[in-house]
């Protein structure tokens, strides 16, 4: 698939097919994100796959809003970054992450970014747990390592429409 293929395949996906993404597929997938660039070349980033049902299902309360299509995915990929080797942690979190879904592209899945961040699990209710904290206590997270987001992965069960054209020359500039 050319590159601009990816580009224009790529679409957030929140309906899943039951079929299974294999490991095998999960590593090829996250093996060739983790080759996204980071500042210095620090590699500060971090992959977690999740695949057991149980976990998809409970990572779906990490907000109140926006992730509630988790247990219909074959696979969450959590996007963590370590903040000893880079203050731009989540700049190379996010590079990666971007990587990640073009890979999953090129193995025909779908995927969706769920923002994990400065979230807390309650709207902007600061007095409610934090996302990340969350996922932590549910997840075998190293405690240093800051979490990005989560993308979720599986086979589309449509296809999605295209993105509208372009229009406007406002987003482009040339100095």
């Amino acid at each position: 698939m050319q590159f601009s293929e990816l580009i224009d395949k790529r679409r957030s996906t929140r309906r899943f097919t039951d079929r299974k993404v294999e490991n095998d597929t999960l590593r090829r997938i996250m093996e060739q994100a983790l080759k996204a660039p980071s500042a210095k070349n620090t590699r500060s980033t971090r992959l977690m796959a999740v695949t057991d049902p149980a976990k998809l299902e409970a990572m779906a309360s990490m907000r109140d809003m926006g992730a509630a299509f988790l247990p219909g995915a074959a696979a969450a990929i959590v996007v963590m970054g370590d903040p000893a080797s880079s203050p731009l942690w989540q700049i190379n979190a996010a590079i990666t992450a971007t990587m990640l879904q073009l890979a999953a592209v090129d193995s025909d899945l779908s995927s969706c970014w769920v923002h994990v961040g400065d979230y807390h699990r309650i709207g902007d209710d600061p007095a409610s747990q934090r996302t990340d904290d969350y996922l932590k206590e549910l997840l075998p997270v190293p405690p240093a390592y800051g979490i990005l987001c989560v993308v979720a992965l599986g086979y589309a069960d449509y296809t999605p429409k295209p993105l509208p054209p372009y229009e406007g020359d406002e987003r482009i500039l040339f100095a």
